[in-house]
């Protein structure tokens, strides 16, 4: 008994160190290519380097980025929201219509709209047990109906006063919407890996019956969820409101899609239970510097630029499938 326990020692702590360094390995996969790709291009296209190119490509992403914080957190958690871009969208129209009214009505109203069709969603989800998939896609159409009737075109903000600095300002010399970006990642890593909240994210991905078995209220979970990707979305639009100085009905076309996109090449895993924040935010930041490289390029019309995000996404997908599996298995 005791040879056979010391036969087996050994293959155990091989099994859990090759699986600590692909979980190491797919949690810093984005990062890795991140930074390959950045100094690979950077090679060919000596703009692409430049310090405000650079802000440039951040600026553009932080808006899907803090969409794509709150999906990690409904990714995470084994769910799916689909209604994020058309929920950034109406953020937009909503600070237009409320900026006269002041610009904290304009900045929260779009979030507490969020929340309050997260509310919706969540509740449908968890106490009605509807499949995220339809809920969150009835969302997405009835949003966008809304922002539509709401707006039938642009709705100029004239002078935004300080709303318009919140998103065009800068502090250090660094774009105001990045240190947002920054800021909202640091509380959420902060709020996922260091409370009780994110621990029930991550048990409720990983088995939800075994999560509610250990008391975890995953019905509330669950519905507080949904609510804070809500309100990232309009908090989004918001931002976005306020750097374009304009409320934009059809904005946030493909979010839904691209926010999931950048979490899962962070390593989010669809079936829930795994992924980080540092993951999800490199990428974000990857599908930027992707686009930046194709306007670099300037010959590849949309359809060859849509090609080859697409592209890109399977390879990524198809990458973190092979290590979720090589996780599992071994």
């Amino acid at each position: 008994m005791s040879d056979t326990a010391t036969t087996h020692a050994p293959a155990a702590r091989d099994h859990a160190r090759r699986e600590r360094l692909v979980a190491l390995v797919q949690s810093r996969l984005a990062l890795a290519v991140l930074i390959v790709v950045t100094l690979g291009a950077g090679a060919y296209f000596p703009n692409l380097l430049a310090p405000t190119n650079i802000e440039n490509i951040v600026t553009a992403a932080s808006f899907l980025g803090l969409i794509v914080l709150g999906q990690s957190f409904v990714l995470i958690m084994g769910g799916l929201d689909l209604s994020v871009g058309s929920m950034l969208a109406l953020g937009t129209v909503i600070s237009a219509y409320t900026l006269p009214y002041g610009w904290p009505v304009a900045l929260l109203a779009p979030a507490v709209a969020g929340a309050l069709v997260g509310l919706i969603d969540g509740t449908l989800i968890a106490r009605a047990k509807m499949a995220p998939f339809i809920v969150t896609l009835a969302a997405l159409l009835g949003i966008h109906g809304i922002a539509l009737a709401l707006a039938k075109q642009s709705m100029d903000l004239g002078d935004a006063g300080f709303f318009g600095t919140i998103a065009n300002g800068e502090i250090a010399g660094i774009n105001n919407m990045i240190w947002i970006l920054l800021i909202a990642f640091a509380l959420g890593a902060l709020v996922l890996n260091r409370t009780r909240y994110g621990m029930a994210l991550f048990a409720i991905g990983g088995n939800e019956d075994a999560a509610r078995m250990m008391g975890v209220r995953v019905e509330r979970i669950k519905i507080a969820t949904y609510m804070l990707s809500g309100a990232l979305a309009g908090l989004a639009g918001a931002l976005l409101a306020a750097r374009l100085n304009s409320g934009l009905p059809t904005a946030g076309e493909g979010y839904e899609l691209q926010s999931i996109a950048a979490a899962v090449v962070g390593g989010v895993l669809l079936t829930g239970g795994v992924g980080t924040l540092t993951g999800a935010l490199s990428g974000v930041l990857l599908l930027g510097l992707i686009q930046n490289i194709i306007n670099q390029i300037g010959t590849l019309s949309a359809s060859y630029q849509q090609l080859a995000s697409g592209a890109f996404l399977l390879v990524a997908v198809i990458i973190q499938s092979l290590l979720s599996h090589r996780r599992g298995g071994e």
